[in-house]
């Protein structure tokens, strides 16, 4: 069974995640693949970090803090080591982890007075680190800003709130740093207004993306090309200018489905998807997708 079409065809892993049988998976968010290839899967079951050789074979797993909370899931290599950047939409943090799960950094909600209170919260959904280190998190399901940080975790600034004007945003919902043409620029997903939105790394607003997208939830790069899952049942390549290769998957008829995305489990096939959260990319470019479902979902794709 195969998916694309052109430069791009993949064939489906059928059962590819060997999860075992003391884990239930919660809601899959997150997908990220190390230097050696070992997957790891963000979901909110416990334990919430799973990793998976290549194969899809279970090695082993952690996190039992962020049950009911994981979301946001980047890995980002310093000076030699792979370090995972989580956010935690329950107890509202981003952490910085090892990748055998201690904590380095905590980030909370920011001290704000007139922005954050007992009523307007902070809940961050994704996270990213710029080549200087500045860390930046996106408060996806609060109020709608993005907040950056030294690598040591000092606050310096943020932007962004809430509006559909340039340089506001709607459920900012994924964030990440776009080295493909030399300037490092901050993209966001700005799923709540249907668009992607580019700014500078200082948080000035650049241009807008809104071809061939629906609601586009997060990034993975891979050489020139740059994929994200659209929540609205598919997942999108762009070349380096931001035009699109192909939709791995779609599926048109999912989100309009009564119960999305807690779908029955005959609705779903193989070869399409209904709710994509999360994705990357191996050294072989095959491409792995997390599922925003209730019994989670996990998907690879292998280049042909």
């Amino acid at each position: 069974m195969f998916v694309g079409n052109g430069s791009h065809v993949y064939e489906v892993a059928e059962g590819w995640a060997k999860v075992p049988p003391h884990v239930t998976l919660g809601y899959t968010h997150g997908i990220v693949v190390d230097a050696r290839d070992q997957v790891y899967v963000f979901h909110t079951g416990k334990p919430s970090v799973l990793i998976f050789d290549p194969d899809g074979n279970f090695l082993r797993g952690w996190g039992d803090e962020f049950e009911g909370g994981a979301h946001g899931f980047y890995l980002h290599r310093e000076n030699g080591e792979e370090f995972l950047y989580v956010t935690d939409t329950q107890r509202r943090l981003m952490v910085k982890l090892t990748t055998d799960g201690r904590p380095v950094l905590t980030i909370r909600t920011p001290d704000l007075p007139n922005v954050y209170d007992a009523d307007r919260k902070f809940v961050p959904t994704d996270v990213c680190v710029a080549p200087n280190g500045d860390i930046y998190v996106t408060d996806g399901y609060g109020q709608n800003w993005i907040h950056q940080y030294a690598a040591d975790g000092s606050y310096m600034r943020f932007f962004g709130g809430t509006g559909s004007e340039p340089g506001k945003l709607k459920c900012p919902h994924g964030i990440s740093i776009d080295l493909r043409r030399g300037e490092p620029e901050l993209y966001v997903a700005d799923r709540g207004n249907f668009r992607m939105q580019v700014f500078t790394l200082n948080g000035e607003h650049k241009r807008f993306i809104v071809d061939d997208m629906d609601m586009p939830c997060s990034f993975y790069y891979d050489g020139d090309e740059m994929f994200f899952p659209d929540l609205h049942s598919r997942v999108t390549i762009f070349d380096k200018n931001n035009r699109l290769i192909v939709h791995l998957g779609e599926d048109q008829q999912a989100y309009k489905q009564q119960g999305w995305p807690n779908l029955p489990h005959d609705y779903f096939r193989p070869n399409k998807f209904s709710s994509p959260h999360g994705v990357c990319v191996d050294s072989r470019h095959n491409v792995y997708i997390a599922e925003w479902t209730q019994f989670g979902r996990l998907t690879k794709l292998i280049r042909t």
